[in-house]
């Protein structure tokens, strides 16, 4: 991720982005696949450090045994690639309100 320039980041601030990574996994998840067909969905995020902030996803999905030709970890990678788009995004906006 390119260096966007922000303030450090409040306590506030760090668990409205875990928040929005959180729910934006989530619904991806839930965009792909049918709630019922999943079996197990643990989505985790954790920050440490305020400036930079350090963001780790881990997405433990199992779906039901009728999924077995679905790939789950092409699903897992997709869903935090799009948890760290929807953190990036995040970002972005607190370095622009930051600058005014």
């Amino acid at each position: 991720m390119e260096e966007l320039g922000l303030p450090e980041l409040d306590s506030e601030q760090i668990e409205n982005l875990c928040s929005i990574v959180e729910k934006t996994a989530r619904e991806y998840i839930l965009a792909k696949v049918s709630s019922k067909r999943i079996e197990t969905l643990n989505i985790s995020v954790e920050t440490e450090g305020a400036k930079p902030v350090k963001l780790t996803v881990d997405v433990d999905i199992s779906l039901s045994p009728l999924m077995k030709n679905f790939n789950v970890q092409k699903l897992a990678d997709e869903t935090v690639k799009k948890a760290f788009n929807s953190a990036e995004n995040y970002l972005k906006e607190l370095a622009c309100h930051s600058k005014k």
